[in-house]
Parts: structure tokens; C-alpha cells; sequence
């Protein structure tokens, strides 16, 4: 599987109280406006960790859901319509000054557990701040991506079908941040914003759930017991995607100057990773088919890498260590029978052929569930 990182879902907000900011003209927009109040402050106190709810509470409160991810979505499902129609009613009066200067005074504030300068802020937590309906729902859609994100891994060991379908929901959730949601905000005249509300970081985690859901399928691959020459190129794929996430990074060096180091090290490592064991695949399918020279050849030159990048997070370099291990014991196996039995010869460098990957997974579209309910203002 992939190496664990933080989990992103660790956002904090500030709270947000709809109906004391905009002037409702009637008495069914005033309730709409409190609704809004209410599911949002369901969330504010759980990712703010402030909520006195037990989890027996939470767990009758949410319909049975015993998983705390599970519970957490559901809450996010059920204010997500809701501020998507506000939305779409602010837009209606776009170039209202009064509606401007309410937005604003709601003063929509979140933190990031992407960027860099959070590690190093001695004042507290770093609070954003970008007076935009569509940097609430995109910290909001973030959020969601992160938490389907996290139920994925949840469920894992007991669904791998199920785990790869929530991993391949939350890059279609992040995918229709990147293109749909995040590129209204690009022009606002903001000084800073973080990491989690640029078109490029969603995409870049829409990639990596994706390259989480194909992890998720080799597992299954290899319960079925595919060949090794199948399997190599699943992990390669993954290195694709990864390879495809490091570009778009770079390639947005403006929007992500202030991301986390060890973000970067992450997808890298990861990258690195799966790279590793796809030599070890192809290594041992060569081998079946009678190309022991080749195999060997491959997989010394994947210990020679490997052996270069070993991580610096000790949870990391621990996985990176044992696959070196199991890689180096195949090695050797493979070397002491072509020394006694076989006698090919192992090809240099230039002369070994390079992994070809396969990418079998795909984004679900985010499906954007809207309340159409009319607000009307007292302008």
C-alpha cells in the first residue's frame, strides 16, 4: 500500500452564523439562513475538536454509521446542498455592493495542513481568510475529499472493492474542485491563500486517489493470483500517476511556493516506492519466462536507486528497508542460480528494457447536490 501521511482532514474554521450577516427578507430564508448556521456548526465543532457529543450520540444521531469518517461525510453531505444554494442565489445578485460587504463580513477563515509556514508559525494556528461564497465551498468540498479520503483507508482490509470506489469518489471530488469550483477564486485579489484552495494542489490529490485506488486493485490482483508481468505494470501505473502529480506541482511553482516540504517527500517517496516494486515484478516474471540475465540485471539497478532515496521519516524509511530486504533476498537467490545453472549473461545498464505501466482506474464524477430553494434579501 501507499506510505502514510498526516491526515488532511485536519482543517480547523472559524464559526459562521448565516442569518446574523445576511438581512433575510422573508420569514422562509431567515429558517434556510439558521439551517445553514446549524449543519455547519456541526461541523465546525467536530474538526474543531470542540464537540461535547458522545459517540454513542454521534453514532444514533447519524443513523447507526459506526465509523467516525463515515459520520463526518454524512454531515458535509447534508451542508453541502445547502450552501450550494446560497451560492447560487448570491450569484444571482453578483453586483449587489450590500451582498459583497455581508460576504465579507462572514469572514470565512480556515486553516491548511498543506502549507509549510504552518509548521514554522510560533503566533498559533494560521488562520485564511478569502471573502468568497466559493472559498467556503471549496475548503468544504477539501474537506469532504479528505474525509472520503480517509474512510477509504478505513475499510480497507475488510472491502477492497468498496475502498477502491471511495478513493476513485474523492479524486472525481477533488478533480471537480480543480475545474469547476477553485478557478473563480483564482482572480480574486487575495495576499495569501492556502494551499488546499489552488487548482493545482486539488489535482494533484485527485491524482493521488487515484493512485491510492490502484494500490487498492493490485491488492486484489494479487489475491488473484495475476502474473508477475501484469502486476509490474498495475505498480507502475501507480508511478505514472505519481510522476503526473509531481508535474503539476512544478509546474504551478507560483500557486504551490508555500507547500509543505514533506508533501513533496511524500508523493516522491511513494513514487519511489511502487517504482521498486514493479522491478521486483518484472524481475520475477522475466525470470519465469527464461530471461534470469535480464531479471538480474533489472533488479540490481533497482536496489542501486532504491538505495539512494531512502526516506528521512522513519515510518517511511522502515518500509522502504524491508522492500530493499525482500528485493535483495530475490537478488541473490536469482544470482546463485544463473552462477550454477544458467550462466546468461547480465546486460548492462543500457541494454535492460524499461517498466511499462497500465492505469486501470478512473475519477466518479462528483455529483453536486443542490437544494433549489429561493432566498430573497433585504437589500
Amino acid at each position: 500500500m501507499m506510505l502514510h501521511f498526516k491526515d488532511f482532514s485536519k482543517l480547523k474554521t472559524k464559526r459562521i452564523v448565516f442569518e446574523e450577516v445576511y438581512a433575510a427578507r422573508d420569514s422562509d430564508t431567515l429558517e434556510q439562513l439558521k439551517e445553514l448556521s446549524s449543519k455547519r456548526r456541526v461541523i465546525e465543532e467536530s474538526i474543531n475538536e470542540s464537540s461535547l457529543i458522545t459517540e454513542a450520540i454521534a453514532r444514533e444521531m447519524s443513523g447507526g454509521l459506526t465509523l467516525h469518517h463515515e459520520q463526518e461525510t454524512q454531515k458535509l453531505e447534508q451542508y453541502l446542498p445547502l450552501l450550494e444554494n446560497l451560492i447560487r442565489s448570491a450569484g444571482l445578485n453578483s453586483n449587489n455592493s450590500q451582498l459583497v460587504r455581508w460576504t465579507s463580513d462572514l469572514k470565512i477563515r480556515w486553516t491548511s495542513v498543506l502549507t509549510s509556514s504552518t509548521i514554522f508559525n510560533r503566533r498559533g494556528t494560521k488562520f485564511f481568510q478569502i471573502d468568497d461564497l466559493h472559498f467556503e465551498l471549496g475548503m468544504t468540498l477539501s474537506l469532504y475529499g479528505a474525509l472520503l479520503r480517509g474512510l477509504a483507508s478505513k475499510i480497507l482490509s475488510a472491502d477492497l472493492v468498496q475502498s477502491t470506489t471511495i478513493y476513485r469518489k474523492a479524486a472525481g471530488v477533488y478533480h471537480h474542485l480543480a475545474h469547476e469550483v477553485l478557478p473563480s477564486l483564482q482572480s480574486a485579489s487575495v495576499r495569501e491563500r492556502p494551499p488546499e484552495a489552488t487548482s493545482c494542489v486539488s489535482s494533484v490529490m485527485s491524482l493521488i486517489c487515484l493512485a491510492e485506488a490502484q494500490s487498492v486493485t493490485i491488492r486484489k490482483a494479487e489475491e488473484k493470483g495475476s502474473t508477475g508481468s501484469l502486476l509490474a505494470k498495475l505498480h507502475y501505473g501507480v508511478v505514472q500517476l505519481l510522476d503526473e502529480a509531481m508535474v503539476v506541482l512544478h509546474s504551478a511553482t507560483e500557486d504551490c511556493k508555500d507547500i509543505s516540504g514533506r508533501f513533496l517527500e511524500y508523493i516522491s517517496c511513494c513514487k519511489d516506492l511502487y517504482e521498486l516494486r514493479s522491478y521486483k515484478c518484472l524481475g520475477e516474471s522475466l525470470k519465469t519466462d527464461g530471461q534470469i540475465g535480464i531479471a538480474i540485471g533489472l533488479l540490481r539497478q533497482a536496489l542501486v536507486a532504491a538505495n539512494k532515496n531512502i526516506p528521512e521519516v522513519e515510518s517511511w524509511r522502515l518500509v522502504f528497508k524491508q522492500e530493499i530486504n525482500i528485493l535483495t533476498a530475490v537478488l541473490r537467490k536469482y544470482e546463485h542460480e544463473n552462477e550454477f545453472v544458467w550462466h546468461e549473461k547480465v546486460p548492462t545498464h543500457s541494454e535492460l528494457p524499461f517498466p511499462q505501466g497500465k492505469k486501470i482506474v478512473s475519477f466518479i464524477p462528483y455529483d453536486v447536490q443542490r437544494w433549489e430553494r429561493s432566498l430573497s434579501f433585504k437589500f
